[in-house]
């Protein structure tokens, strides 16, 4: 990015996201398909916003093209993946944080219910608003989260979800070790 260009700390409203998300580079499958990824939500006045850091939310992990977890939680010092189909995706932004919350503190007796060995999206190169760059696409969900590089160990991400008004932003930092 150019000197005095918006970055991600300057985004607060869905139009500033979609402007920094236009003028990063494509993210290749090549660069990011290994790897865990901690996961921030970008706050742009989205009904989802705070849903993902109230639940417990840590992030993605990539084991190539085809093995990926894309939603990764914690419980105590345990990072897991779920299986998108067991979390209730229709009530987020519709339960109080509170609410949230409190389903988090339960995730250590609800871990073996939600956990999945088995990955549950895979990695594409897609055309999305001009650009082909990489994203995830949920097996049996309709959703793809495309992303785009801000930095070597930084993306943007912008999940694309049927029957989703507006767009929901996340940022995805690489996890060192």
């Amino acid at each position: 990015m150019a000197p005095n260009e918006p970055t991600l700390l300057d985004v607060h409203t869905t139009q500033e996201a979609w402007a920094l998300f236009d003028r990063l580079r494509a993210a290749r499958i090549e660069e990011i398909s290994t790897g865990r990824w901690r996961g921030a939500e970008l706050h742009t006045g989205h009904p989802l916003d705070g849903v993902l850091e109230a639940s417990g939310w840590y992030g993605k992990q990539f084991d190539g093209p085809d093995r990926v977890h894309p939603l990764l939680f914690t419980a105590g010092d345990a990072v897991f993946p779920i299986d998108p189909r067991r979390v209730p995706l229709a009530l987020a932004g519709r339960v109080p944080l509170s609410g949230v919350r409190a389903v988090r503190r339960m995730l250590p007796i609800l871990r073996p219910a939600l956990r999945t060995h088995t990955p549950t999206a895979r990695l594409r190169e897609v055309e999305y608003r001009g650009v082909t760059s990489a994203a995830m696409i949920y097996d049996h969900l309709p959703i793809i989260d495309h992303f785009r590089r801000a930095d070597e160990r930084t993306l943007l991400g912008v999940m694309d979800m049927r029957g989703m008004a507006e767009p929901y932003f996340f940022v995805l930092h690489r996890d060192v070790g």
